[in-house]
């Protein structure tokens, strides 16, 4: 475990909303985001690590722990989460980041590198594919996808979701079921997840951004070949994506895509190999 309690906390405005980030180390800017059912404590074991060598920021995506929370469940459209994260680099006084992202916070980097691509220099993605393949997935009825995909369809149920994720029960069934680590959660982190979700309107918020997604499938934003160099890393034991979504990355791009695969994790890769999730990005920034 890397972690430790001496991390940055700050406010910063973008994109019409006021997120908050943790802020660790100098240099280049390197971007985390996180994904579901996370906040920016899901990069705790990478934070330590890469701030060594970059500036690190870690924001809580819109609707998370500290950030804003619109109401309107088309305020979490990928085109306005992806418009977040460009002005929050340029807020930051920087013109260009590496961004990494996992689970949402990986499909919203990949919309972030497609939309506005002045403003990253590369692209590192965990365990979430390209969104044009995972719309294809639900498109052409690949029903393997659609099994593991089913908590996205219990979600667009009004009311019940909300009384079921952020509980304790809810967190230790998820990070069981989604990671081969046993080691990887412990008590106290379970602990600070719950925490973190007490936050008001938090957990529709979030709930919010798979309503979105749901109701813009049909019509979704289209998004334009990723220019930067990308790096995924992949958890071969992912339960909530099959590996199978990664096989068309390249035609999503147009520099270079290596995809790396971790036989030894599932779908929380960050946290269930972390020094393999280090080492690699390191190597991936400073090539």
């Amino acid at each position: 475990m890397y972690f430790h309690f001496y991390m940055e906390s700050k406010f910063i405005q973008a994109n019409g909303i006021k997120l908050h980030y943790i802020n660790e180390g100098t240099g280049q800017l390197v971007v985390l985001l996180h994904g579901f059912p996370e906040y920016w404590y899901g990069w705790r074991n990478q934070i330590p690590v890469l701030s060594k060598q970059y500036r690190v920021v870690a924001p809580d995506m819109r609707g998370y722990n500290l950030s804003d929370k619109p109401e309107d469940v088309s305020a979490y459209r990928i085109e306005i989460l992806a418009k977040d994260i460009a002005e929050l680099i340029k807020a930051l006084g920087e013109e260009r980041a590496i961004v990494v992202g996992h689970d949402w916070g990986a499909a919203v980097a990949w919309a972030v590198a497609s939309l506005y691509p002045e403003v990253v220099k590369k692209l590192a993605v965990l365990n979430v594919p390209h969104p044009a393949e995972m719309k294809r997935a639900f498109m052409e009825v690949n029903f393997s996808q659609w099994k593991k995909s089913w908590y996205i369809f219990f979600f667009q149920i009004p009311f019940l979701p909300e009384k079921i994720v952020g509980t304790e029960r809810f967190f230790r069934q998820t990070f069981a079921k989604m990671s081969m680590n046993k080691n990887a959660f412990t008590e106290e982190d379970v602990k600070k997840y719950v925490e973190a979700y007490r936050q008001p309107r938090m957990i529709k918020s979030i709930i919010a951004y798979y309503r979105a997604m749901f109701r813009g499938v049909f019509s979704a934003v289209h998004l334009p070949k990723i220019k930067a160099p990308v790096l995924m890393l992949w958890g071969e034991h992912d339960a909530a994506l099959g590996k199978e979504l990664t096989y068309n990355t390249q035609r999503h791009c147009e520099n270079t895509c290596e995809i790396i695969y971790d036989p030894s994790s599932g779908h929380f890769v960050q946290h269930d190999n972390a020094d393999w999730v280090n080492e690699k990005l390191l190597k991936f920034f400073s090539e």
